[in-house]
């Protein structure tokens, strides 16, 4: 397994809208292993493909927060329902380190995808496990939490990572 490194905004690549997987082969499944091993170093909850600059609607999840009994390998997530009532979170990204924003999200979802096994699978998910859900799929389809805000504080955001990515180099 190996640590990859995550794509940090404003990077355009998490602005393409990933494909979906035709042939489940070796790479897809250590792709989802690393990304695993990634997110947890990271540390984080989630993580999609895009992040790790691979676009390709895969996304790794953990909402044991530390136990890695309850992770999810996703292949071709795709919503196929949403409840009405909505829950109002404060999310974070592992592509905008450090920045917190309230976002308003289904509260329980249902999801179909392909594990790791090249099963096909219909999953119903709520609460927390809902939201990061969402979160990662959103980044599958180039969406960003910062799309989520107003363009004022969406403005203040970017020019934080900015000036992250600035001090860093």
């Amino acid at each position: 397994m190996s640590i990859l490194p995550i794509i940090k905004a404003p990077d355009p690549l998490l602005r393409v809208k990933s494909k979906n997987i035709l042939e489940i082969g070796d790479s897809e499944i250590k792709l989802l292993n690393d990304m695993l091993d990634t997110m947890y170093a990271a540390p984080g909850v989630g993580l999609s493909a895009i992040q790790v600059g691979v676009p390709q609607r895969m996304i790794v999840v953990d909402t044991s927060r530390g136990n890695k009994i309850s992770n999810l390998k996703m292949i071709n997530p795709e919503i196929i329902w949403e409840s009405e009532e909505i829950q109002l979170n404060d999310e974070g990204c592992l592509s905008f380190p450090e920045q917190f924003v309230e976002v308003m999200r289904s509260k329980e979802i249902k999801v179909k995808y392909i594990d790791e096994n090249k099963k096909t699978k219909l999953s119903n998910f709520s609460d927390f496990q809902a939201v990061i859900i969402q979160h990662e799929i959103d980044h599958l389809d180039g969406n960003l939490l910062i799309d989520k805000v107003s363009s004022i504080k969406k403005n203040i955001i970017l020019r934080k990572m900015k000036k992250m990515k600035k001090n860093l180099a």
